[in-house]
């Protein structure tokens, strides 16, 4: 496991810090907050949503009949002066003013990172917001269009108010987001843009979290505008943008960190151009359906892979966990993102219970009880994690071994982390019933009985060496139920 990474949403997050109603600035808020992050072994801190939006245009974009309604489900008594607008529709990258000056995000950073926690921020690459500022000062760099195009799908372009069309931005296998204009990847002056947008964002944080980041690849770029580049002869441009753009930002911070939220099996090219670390949506909809061969087959993938991948169970994009997986399957689920290879992606309020996902575009969020055995739970996990073993540690699968004619050791899966003379070894039983198997492990002691201490439950096990080396540990769990064993 590379490093643990926490999502706020930060436009709604810091009003839970105001006092006589007066939201403080990110600067004000309590030191003990972000130790607190610290102590739970949180090595960087996501502020998503920290950009300026075009707040005039929140009454054209944000109440239309489907985004009313989800407003309705999760806050009954929401008023339109909760709807700050989406995060993910900028005029550009400046720092919220509401939430920052920009010398002030700088302190920020000094002071985070002297704690030892390091700034995410998202980087916006398909798009910016329909009425940026930028139409003004570097219109060259969108995607445009014609009248005939516009007549055709008036819903994929638009007329901006220096009378030019332009496309709006899109996911090929979805209608065309109303709110934002399409960046134009195959044009030189729009790749030389966005590259010295990163680089000056290097300023700011110590890595970007890159939304949609495989809109921009040259084949899905293509693909989603074909029909716009053979119209109007727009040649493509063979190098990969996200090849240079991360080559140059690493010039200046070879430690800056890229994450790609990455879909549609392009995990694995995103990680070849550069990318450290690439969403692993598909390990969240297996542990959401599948059972735990399946699972055990996805982390049988290229060891490269596994290092590079970003586990997750929720974010401001997924249902909680809790919601999906109730509660004892999410914990086995936490368990399991949090004790294998690659990074690990926690949501604030994931540890708390939280039920609600909340639309990007409210800016007050619904009160909801804390689920106690919850906290204590993530607690104590994040307590186990927060050790070297799981950071340094050399990391391999264990095989489950049948007892007699149960069929039952195939919902089991396990696996051991060793750094020198230390081991963890993690157990799981990922079904709704109970498990049993052997796990053959290889000791190496000279000892007659081993002692098996399970840090998650708090309990001890003696067992004979010479049993767990030959026949293996037996196991037995209930629905749902884990071990993570520290052998002495």
């Amino acid at each position: 496991m590379n490093s643990t990474i926490y999502e706020i949403n930060t436009r709604v997050w810091v009003k839970r810090f105001a006092q006589s109603n007066i939201t403080p600035k990110l600067i004000d808020i309590p030191s003990d907050y972000w130790k607190s992050l610290v102590d739970k072994g949180i090595k960087y801190v996501w502020l998503m949503g920290i950009w300026e939006t075009v707040p005039d245009t929140i009454e054209k974009y944000c109440f239309d009949d489907g985004l009313i309604s989800e407003y309705v489900k999760v806050l009954p008594d929401w008023k339109p002066e909760d709807v700050i607008g989406s995060p993910y529709a900028i005029d550009n990258y400046k720092i919220n003013k509401t939430l920052a000056s920009s010398s002030e995000f700088i302190q920020l950073k000094e002071n985070l990172n002297k704690l030892g926690l390091k700034i995410i921020l998202d980087f916006i690459p398909n798009h910016f917001h329909a009425e940026t500022s930028l139409l003004q000062t570097n219109p060259e760099i969108f995607l445009t269009g014609d009248e005939k195009l516009f007549a055709e799908n008036k819903r994929a372009y638009f007329k901006a108010k220096n009378g030019n069309i332009y496309a709006h931005g899109r996911d090929p296998n979805f209608p065309a987001w109303l709110d934002t204009i399409q960046v134009n990847y195959f044009s030189e002056s729009a790749r030389s843009f966005m590259i010295t947008t990163l680089k000056s964002i290097t300023k700011l944080c110590d890595g970007v979290r890159c939304d949609m980041a495989m809109l921009p690849m040259n084949n899905i770029f293509q693909n989603t505008w074909q029909k716009q580049f053979e119209l109007l002869e727009i040649n493509r441009i063979e190098e990969e943008f996200w090849v240079h753009a991360i080559q140059q930002t690493k010039r200046i911070d070879k430690d800056f960190l890229f994450i790609a939220e990455a879909y549609w099996e392009s995990e694995w090219q995103l990680q070849q151009l550069g990318f450290d670390f690439t969403y692993d949506k598909i390990l969240l909809d297996r542990l959401e359906c599948c059972d735990a061969e399946i699972i055990l087959n996805h982390l049988q993938a290229d060891k490269e892979f596994q290092n590079k991948s970003i586990r997750f169970l929720e974010n401001h994009d997924e249902e909680r966990a809790i919601t999906i997986f109730g509660e004892e399957k999410s914990k086995a689920a936490a368990i399991m993102i949090s004790t294998i290879e690659g990074a690990t992606l926690f949501h604030d309020g994931q540890f708390e219970g939280k039920n609600v996902r909340l639309p990007v575009q409210l800016g007050r969020e619904p009160s909801e009880e804390i689920n106690d055995s919850l906290v204590q739970f993530y607690g104590n996990l994040l307590r186990i994690i927060n050790h070297p073993i799981f950071t340094d540690g050399s990391w391999s699968l264990l095989t489950s071994i049948q007892l007699d004619e149960d069929f039952t050791f195939q919902n089991i899966l396990s696996w051991e982390w060793k750094l020198r003379n230390d081991k963890r070894i993690v157990v799981i039983n990922f079904s709704d019933s109970p498990a049993y198997c052997r796990i053959k492990l290889t000791l190496g002691s000279e000892k007659e009985n081993a002692t098996l201490l399970d840090l998650l439950n708090n309990r001890e096990y003696k067992r004979e060496v010479s049993e767990i080396e030959n026949l293996g540990l037996f196991i037995h769990l209930d629905a749902f139920e884990s071990h993570i064993f520290e052998i002495e």
